[in-house]
């Protein structure tokens, strides 16, 4: 069974490394944040489980090497970055109208003790999910980032395919693990800590971020 996994010493670099990026601040972690403070810490957990389905997939794709198509194809990487790019300004621009318009909190008591998620109304938690998976699933990003990573952890004398998926599988739960942490934290904070009104500009700088990630994505290079 070891056989099929990378060696410890690769293993444990790929951890360290993985560990890193995984807490590294991006469109991830900005739209888990839209969550857990605009609806609360259940939906920002299933837009963290879509996350966590779209990275695997991608991961799965790039060990049966059909990741390579597309970070071959400058065709379908251009498509496929600006889908992502416009779905990520959709998100921004939906986060800034919500935050500007008010409503994602309305019936929000002053008292900080009965400011609790379910107070909180927002998107369903399919709803949530599926935001979550597209953001991975649109972002060409994603793909060449398994295709050029995962490769340098893996031991060419033992079956490349099962250690490939282990290592995806792996920082996909790592990475659920840390947004729902990171979810948890906000949604606490944002229950005692902040108003409606402190919430309500978060999500908009939240929404902000989204859109300049968009525009990232759209104007990255092959």
């Amino acid at each position: 069974m070891t056989y099929l996994v990378p060696p410890a010493a690769q293993l444990l670099a790929f951890l360290v490394v993985a560990g890193l990026l995984t807490i590294t601040p991006g469109a991830d972690m900005a739209l888990v944040m839209r969550h857990a403070l605009g609806s609360g810490r259940r939906q920002a957990f299933f837009a963290s489980l879509g996350i966590g389905l779209g990275c695997l997939i991608w991961g799965t794709a790039s060990a049966f090497g059909v990741a390579v198509v597309l970070a071959q194809s400058a065709l379908a990487f251009t498509v496929l970055k600006y889908v992502g790019g416009a779905y990520l300004l959709y998100l921004g621009a939906g986060a800034l109208i919500t935050a500007i318009r008010g409503h994602a909190d309305p019936s929000v008591r002053t008292d900080a003790a009965l400011r609790t998620e379910d107070t909180r109304r927002g998107p369903s938690r399919s709803a949530c999910f599926v935001q979550g998976l597209l953001t991975n699933l649109l972002n060409p990003k994603v793909a060449v980032f398994y295709l050029t990573f995962l490769p340098q952890f893996v031991a060419p004398d033992r079956p490349v395919l099962p250690q490939s998926i282990f290592l995806a599988t792996t920082h996909v739960l790592m990475g659920l693990a840390w947004l729902t942490l990171y979810a948890r934290f906000l949604d606490r904070m944002a229950a005692v800590l902040l108003s409606n009104r402190i919430r309500r500009r978060i999500e908009a700088v939240t929404g902000a971020v989204l859109m300049a990630l968009g525009v990232r994505l759209a104007l990255a290079k092959h």
